[in-house]
């Protein structure tokens, strides 16, 4: 993983306004209290199922990013999200950086994910919130709009339940796209902290929304 300085840059450099097409969302203003849970690097052969029973517990819709490699390597899972009512978009297929790729690489690191995926997809997250130019270049080729986070509960390095929990209720506002992950090494925090996060911002008043609806305001 990235050091969080590295992501932060990238956040700030991101713009928040939806009309620009050609420039990364990271949040979007909003009047009403609509966020976006989003997950990434999955799918995962256990964790993901656990998300998604959480997800319909509270009639919650989500948006995967996923990586084409974790989808061969769990075959069904994408379909079974699909199947679920939620959002599948491109998190690369190996999960390899930006600034590590030339723009062909990344044109085929797209492309396989999709590929393998069997998705047509809109949105893309650059692993780590890394841009470069080749990257943009193959993802505004292929007509994906780049997508980013504006709450980051760094769940990957299972932190315990309780600092996911404030990762979220302490940070969020309306228009954010909130950052999990369906993927990570160890014992995961987040099927148990979401148990806790969506009740909490349901009684607040919050909608979730696919990345889909809250950028374009549905």
């Amino acid at each position: 993983m990235i050091k969080a300085a590295v992501i932060l840059l990238a956040i700030s450099l991101a713009s928040s306004c939806v009309g620009q097409t050609d420039k990364p969302v990271s949040r979007v203003e909003s009047e009403d209290k609509s966020v976006a849970l989003t997950f990434d690097d999955g799918p995962h052969p256990k964790y993901t199922e656990e998300i998604l029973d959480v997800l319909d517990e509270y009639g919650v819709k989500a948006t995967f990013f996923v990586i084409g490699k974790n989808v061969k390597e769990n075959p069904g899972l994408v379909e079974e999200e699909l199947r679920r009512g939620h959002e599948v978009e491109c998190h690369t297929y190996s999960h390899k950086y930006a600034n590590a790729l030339g723009y062909k690489e990344a044109l085929r690191e797209l492309k396989k994910s999709e590929d393998e995926s069997g998705v047509v997809f809109s949105y893309v997250r650059p692993p780590g919130g890394i841009l470069s130019k080749g990257f943009s270049k193959a993802a505004s080729e292929l007509s994906y709009k780049t997508v980013l986070w504006s709450v980051d509960t760094r769940d990957w390095k299972c932190p315990g339940v309780g600092r996911v929990v404030s990762a979220v209720t302490s940070n969020v506002k309306p228009g954010d796209i909130i950052l999990m992950h369906d993927y990570v090494s160890g014992k995961s925090d987040t099927p148990e902290a979401l148990k806790i996060i969506i009740p909490k911002l349901l009684e607040e008043g919050y909608v979730f929304m696919t990345v889909d609806e809250l950028i374009n305001g549905k």
